[in-house]
């Protein structure tokens, strides 16, 4: 998979794909990523990307020309996603991540300023990408997040494919506990459970720990969830431990 990204700050990548996953992805070839400036696909002298918005605000607004320059040379004729890095966009989490990995290139545009030309949005964008409802002073570090969260779904990129079925959010609920050595460390000791050798208490226990979790962090999550069997059985046996606690 390819991910092309453009950008005014290119420098601001080149620390953040040198190690990892990421890093041994590359190596391996099953990542390619490409850091475009923006200011490369200008045609004037001073090489202008931004100008005053039209209506008398504040700031300065990318500017289309460059924009498109830059996605119609980078662009793929097939599998290719161009997204924007915004705000104003569809939230990401790991359902968009896993359908995002599907595709052949992903094209992501930085924002900066007071964002860019509407028509790059209306014309040129397939999709605008937020990481949450926070502000930003541009793109950068979300592309560098959509990069690390689409590339665990690109086959060859995790050692473990079966690990990030069992990541949080891309089961559905947030994760288990986890522990290691030693068993016990200032007086916390590991639950029993883990070393019982009974790999169906084993399980059992984590899914009830996953849903204890998400129901005290993220109930939204089992509101949109299709529950089994088991797990309605847990969620109440939670919330009756919660009732007598």
């Amino acid at each position: 998979m390819r991910f092309d990204i453009i950008t005014i700050f290119p420098g601001m990548f080149s620390s953040l794909f040198s190690a990892g996953v990421i890093k041994k992805a590359i190596e391996k070839g099953v990542l390619e990523i490409r850091v475009h400036d923006l200011r490369d696909y200008t045609t004037d002298k001073h090489r202008q990307v931004d100008d005053r918005p039209y209506g008398g605000l504040e700031g300065m607004v990318l500017k289309p020309e460059p924009i498109f320059r830059a996605v119609e040379a980078l662009k793929e004729p097939e599998g290719s996603v161009t997204c924007l890095l915004t705000p104003q966009g569809e939230r990401l989490d790991s359902g968009l991540a896993e359908q995002l990995a599907r595709s052949r290139q992903l094209i992501l545009i930085c924002g900066r300023y007071e964002g860019v030309d509407e028509r790059v949005i209306e014309h040129l964008v397939d999709r605008e990408i937020s990481i949450g409802d926070y502000v930003l002073s541009g793109g950068e570090l979300a592309a560098a997040v959509v990069v690390e969260a689409v590339s665990r779904f690109v086959p060859g990129v995790v050692g473990k494919e079966e690990s990030v079925r069992h990541d949080s959010f891309t089961a559905g609920l947030l994760d288990f506990p986890q522990y290691t050595r030693p068993r016990e460390f200032r007086g916390h000791r590991v639950p029993p459970v883990l070393f019982s050798g009974d790999h169906k208490k084993i399980a059992r226990w984590r899914l009830k720990k996953a849903l204890e979790k998400t129901l005290a962090r993220r109930p939204d999550l089992l509101e949109s969830r299709q529950l089994s069997s088991e797990e309605e059985e847990l969620l109440e046996e939670i919330k009756r431990e919660r009732k007598d606690s």
